[in-house]
């Protein structure tokens, strides 16, 4: 039996919560980026703004890796079968049934926030709308869709490349010659970057969002590379020396595209960008499993929970933003408000609503506990 990577948990429940940072800054950003309900409320040059610029590189990336490595531990448990039914009930159905259940929570906030309302004809019936609202609650739920259609992709995979041979291969390389495998995957990663168009138009807003050739071999590089051992602890050792590339790549690219549009194909096309993401992606699972290798309570309830809380806490996110937008408080304090909002209304929102039958299911993907006999 595979032991538990308590370090890979903790990397996961973190990356959740700079998520939940990351959409509170998003929202009221004012760099032209897709979807912010409360884009440049503050003024047209907001320094705030990189903070987002700091995060948006790497952290999704960095959630696909991580989603590659956990599908290898968890085909060690399960067949092909069971893997495959236990993803469309997680992933498949929060994203299609949970929009009618929940989305639409979200799909009102993003319409309202662009005046979208008073757009539609007069007269369309309250279904119709609610159907809108519904499609538009999609939102952060594509890294969803994204990792449905890459788990069904990699059980077709698998059988073409065997990840225990992959493994083995791995294990008998120096630790020169890993280090190299890993520092020839940002040529791969730029390569793959370049699907990204260059059109003013919503598609290209949903396009660079998705990024599906980009993500599919983060997944697939953290089923393969990232899942095993050896490169974890080869990871760790350089740890410091990885940190120490990820802050320079970070201050390089921050400078580079402070107040301009992050998710513009200018700025992910960029070399520097994909080497700023390889580098935190690297520098983030060293540092973890060097000195985070373990769990508390805390951790533990963030490791059950990370899931849920990813998946509601967009809705109360651009709530609060949206509410706060006509406040005449410091900036400071709003973004403190809807910091504190985010975080305890998601947390509160997902314990309330996986006590809920149906609604669990429809929302979280949490199936009906069997009876024990």
């Amino acid at each position: 039996m595979k032991p538990r990577y308590y370090f890979l948990d903790n990397i996961r429940w973190v990356t959740v919560c700079l998520v939940l940072i990351y959409h509170v800054f998003y929202n009221f950003n004012s760099l032209g980026v897709f979807g912010a309900v409360c884009a440049g409320h503050f003024g047209p040059n907001q320094w705030q703004d990189i903070v987002c610029t700091a995060l948006n590189p790497w952290f999704m990336t960095l959630m696909f890796v991580l989603a590659g490595a956990s599908s290898r531990y968890a085909l060690t448990r399960r067949n092909a079968t069971e893997f495959r039914k236990e993803r469309v009930r997680k992933l498949l159905v929060p994203s299609t049934v949970g929009l009618f259940v929940f989305g639409w929570v979200l799909g009102i906030v993003n319409i309202s926030s662009g005046d979208g309302w008073a757009l539609m004809p007069e007269g369309m019936p309250l279904w119709v709308k609610y159907l809108i609202a519904c499609g538009s609650g999609t939102g952060h739920l594509w890294f969803l869709q994204d990792l449905l259609g890459f788990s069904l992709l990699l059980l077709a995979l698998r059988k073409l490349i065997d990840a225990e041979k992959v493994n083995e291969w791995l294990g008998r390389l120096s630790d020169k010659a890993l280090t190299l495998v890993m520092v020839a995957l940002l040529p791969l990663l730029w390569v793959v970057s370049q699907t990204q168009i260059d059109n003013p138009s919503a598609a290209q807003g949903l396009l660079n969002l998705y990024r599906p050739a980009f993500y599919l071999v983060g997944f697939v590089v953290g089923y393969y590379i990232f899942s095993s051992e050896r490169v974890h602890n080869l990871l760790a050792k350089r740890a410091v020396v990885l940190m120490c590339v990820a802050l320079v790549s970070a201050v390089a690219f921050c400078w580079q595209f402070y107040g301009a549009d992050y998710t513009s194909p200018v700025a992910l096309q960029s070399p520097l960008c994909n080497l700023f993401c390889w580098a935190m992606v690297l520098a983030m699972m060293g540092a973890f499993k060097r000195w985070a290798d373990t769990t508390t309570p805390f951790a533990s309830y963030m490791t059950k929970s990370s899931f849920g809380i990813y998946v509601v806490h967009m809705a109360v996110c651009s709530w609060a933003c949206f509410g706060l937008k006509g406040c005449t408080l410091p900036e400071w304090s709003i973004y403190a408000l809807a910091l504190v909002a985010t975080f305890a209304g998601s947390v509160v929102l997902w314990e309330a609503l996986r006590r809920i039958p149906f609604v669990r299911w429809a929302v979280f993907g949490i199936s009906k506990p069997k009876k024990k006999e």
